[in-house]
């Protein structure tokens, strides 16, 4: 991060919330689920079922022996019908499990409430439950909280910025399971031996707020209260939200846990909180569904492994064809190339647009009006940037710094030039890679 980070700047883009005053609806259990292997940053897990296998909720059906990684649980009970590749929204191959359900909902033996009475039971048990990431990074979240360094560590901070457009199944969230964020909260921060945690949450979302601070008070909490940001995206980046909570500058390859602050996405603490109650693991998501190719845009929760066409037709189906299908917001989602995939852990939303709605302009010549500078939260210089990777200089490259950039596209969203500048810094960090520099 540069020096004026201090100053840091952001878009002030339209947030189109749709959704957040929509309660959470449970999705029936589809006629098929496909679950995938690959569900977390890291090494994807192995199959431990096979076609003909009958299995329960909860089930372990996939693992590995990977220090990066998590287990994958089944979402319904029923019988294993084949083990599937599929091409994921990165581009590579995903091993899918696919069930057909009984709609019994069974649940398996395996299922026990958490017994944690240390930091290794405590780790064992945050690994048992299959959480990752789920504001969207899914790294998983056992080696998170388990820091080399855990007696620098003194805050926690929790991530109920959901800064992304049309994304509110984190702000439904924290309306609809706010005792099992205060609960999940309190736990980790035992076993973290941190002194104080803040919920950092945008200022569009009072309600949530003012539920937090009544609570909190009213079960005599001292250690943990809410931090209101501005409603302002990036803010909900970790290394921004970072120094917008303590002040401290967390630049690329510094690990939050090296500032003493560990970071978790609000979600993701309340799913532990309901895990150390009933001992169920990572089965079920909650998501917004939303766009002007959606016919009623909601906020769900579906298990695992549903299809996105199943999710959509609970939602009514497509109002028109959809152009664009998006797995996550219109900054940091990812474009998928059909609604037959399966949602994932980390999935917070899937976003159907029209062929208007979803239109780029044809790409101009930059006009060297500064705007990408001016949205860069980290002050860096996105037009130097795409000029060197233009001339595949990966020396230029590092000395701008783009392996600072968090690929935001705060740049790209305020381009006149409708320039995919974002794009280009991931691809100058593979040149900064491929020529070794450190």
């Amino acid at each position: 991060m540069s020096s004026n980070a201090k100053h840091l700047h952001s878009i002030d883009a339209g947030h189109y919330k749709n959704t957040a005053g929509c309660e959470t609806e449970v999705m029936p259990i589809p006629d098929i689920v496909k679950i995938s292997m690959s569900q977390n940053i890291g090494a994807p897990c192995k199959p431990l079922v096979k076609k003909g296998d009958e299995v329960k909720v909860g089930q372990v059906i996939g693992d590995t022996d990977a220090f990066v990684s998590v287990p994958v649980h089944a979402s319904v009970s029923g019988t294993v019908t084949g083990i599937e590749t599929q091409r994921n929204a990165m581009g590579g191959m995903d091993t899918l499990v696919v069930i057909e359900p009984d709609k019994k909902q069974e649940l398996s033996d395996e299922i026990k409430v958490p017994e944690i009475t240390d930091m290794d039971s405590f780790v064992a048990a945050v690994r048992a439950s299959g959480l990752v990431g789920l504001g969207g990074a899914s790294f998983p979240t056992h080696i998170k909280f388990n820091p080399k360094n855990k007696d620098e560590v003194d805050t926690f901070i929790i991530n109920g910025a959901e800064c992304e457009p049309f994304i509110t199944s984190d702000h439904r969230t924290m309306l609809e399971d706010t005792q099992n964020v205060i609960d999940g909260a309190l736990e980790i921060m035992k076993y973290l031996e941190t002194s104080q945690g803040y919920i950092a949450i945008e200022e569009n979302k009072p309600d949530a707020i003012a539920l937090f601070d009544k609570m909190i008070a009213e079960q005599g909490i001292t250690n943990l209260k809410t931090f209101k940001l501005q409603a302002r995206y990036p803010k909900g980046a970790e290394r921004v939200l970072i120094y917008e909570v303590t002040g401290k500058e967390c630049p690329a390859g510094v690990l939050p846990a090296d500032l003493g602050v560990i970071v978790s996405n609000v979600t993701s603490v309340a799913f532990f909180g309901q895990y150390l109650k009933d001992g169920i693991p990572l089965i079920k998501k909650r998501m917004t569904v939303d766009g002007d190719a959606v016919k009623t845009p909601k906020n769900i929760i579906a298990p695992i492994g549903t299809q996105i066409h199943d999710v959509i037709e609970f939602c009514g189906g497509y109002k028109t064809a959809p152009k664009k299908i998006l797995m996550g917001g219109p900054m940091m989602g990812r474009a998928i190339f059909s609604d037959q995939m399966p949602i994932v852990k980390n999935n917070n939303a899937i976003l159907a647009f029209s062929e208007e709605q979803a239109y780029i302009p044809e790409e101009t010549a930059c006009i060297n009006c500064g705007r990408c500078h001016q949205a860069c939260p980290f002050n860096l210089l996105p037009t130097g940037l795409a000029e060197a990777y233009e001339n595949h200089d990966a020396q230029m490259l590092s000395d701008l710094q783009v392996m600072q950039c968090m690929e935001c596209g705060s740049c790209s969203f305020v381009c006149p030039a409708r320039r995919p500048l974002a794009f280009m810094n991931k691809l100058g960090k593979g040149i900064v890679k491929e020529a070794g520099i450190k």
